[in-house]
């Protein structure tokens, strides 16, 4: 089975209703290819590496969360731009990227699709265009919450607990509050820390973390999870590529490109 590289951006499209957001870059159809697709890659992100293994699989489209173009860089065509560029155009090769929609979608985006491999159903929702996520849960303190999303994702964790009551630097023999709600957001939502406090979870996780992040975390009474920016937004990509695939009877082929941010 095929279909028109445009069917497919309107399902894409469809699907994921790209003029809902703000965005940082363009979502849609970043790179033309050839006029009929049969086989889709998906990926996290538009790099040398997946654009290889997508050759290698013959693939006629790739889908991704991070595209090859966004809002204020370089216009020119040089070093690795044109590296990649010339890889798509010589082998025909449509790319579809889709950022903050790819996040937002309420059942196959990567918030929900995270939600789900860690165990977890939004009832709530804050940050920017309401991308973060609120539910439920039952941890005896970070610990045990970092511990869980460390063996649900199969990678080391960055925890960042509260001070002690005393203002001391935390203590692994003295345990901090309870996670009764949790809060995240993929990939590099830090800035929405405060946002997800304000919509009542005791310990928030997303991809990254910065130095002043950190201080922040323990000043503000809520265990800080960073649990990399690639595995939190490694799972949006595929669900929804295969949902388009198996709408239209298409090849779809997950590929993982390894990547320890």
């Amino acid at each position: 089975m095929s279909i028109s590289r445009i069917e497919l951006l309107q399902a894409f499209d469809g699907l994921l209703q790209p003029e809902r957001f703000k965005d940082y870059g363009p979502n849609g159809l970043q790179v033309e290819g050839k006029a009929e697709v049969s086989r889709i890659v998906s990926g996290v992100t538009a790099s040398r590496a997946l654009i290889e293994a997508a050759i290698a699989a013959r693939a006629d489209a790739i889908f991704v969360h991070h595209g090859l173009f966004w809002r204020g860089q370089d216009g020119r065509v040089t070093g690795w731009m044109k590296q990649r560029l010339q890889l798509l155009l010589a082998h025909d090769i449509n790319l579809y990227a889709y950022h903050l929609p790819l996040d937002a979608h309420p059942e196959w985006g990567n918030n929900a699709q995270l939600g789900r491999v860690l165990g977890w159903v939004a009832d709530a929702h804050f940050g920017e265009q309401d991308l973060g996520c609120v539910a439920p849960a039952a941890f005896a303190d970070g610990q045990a919450l970092a511990d869980h999303v460390a063996h649900a994702l199969g990678r080391a964790v960055t925890l960042v607990e509260p001070e002690t009551a005393d203002g001391a630097a935390p203590r692994p023999v003295r345990p901090v509050r309870p996670v009764r709600r949790v809060g995240w957001c993929t990939g590099g939502a830090q800035g929405y820390f405060e946002s997800a406090i304000a919509a009542g979870a005791d310990a928030f996780i997303t991809g990254e973390i910065s130095e002043p992040q950190a201080h922040l975390a323990r000043e503000m009474g809520v265990s800080f999870i960073a649990a990399g920016h690639h595995a939190t937004e490694r799972y949006g990509a595929p669900a929804v590529a295969a949902q388009v695939a198996e709408r239209f009877g298409l090849d779809h082929q997950f590929i993982e490109i390894d990547n320890p941010a």
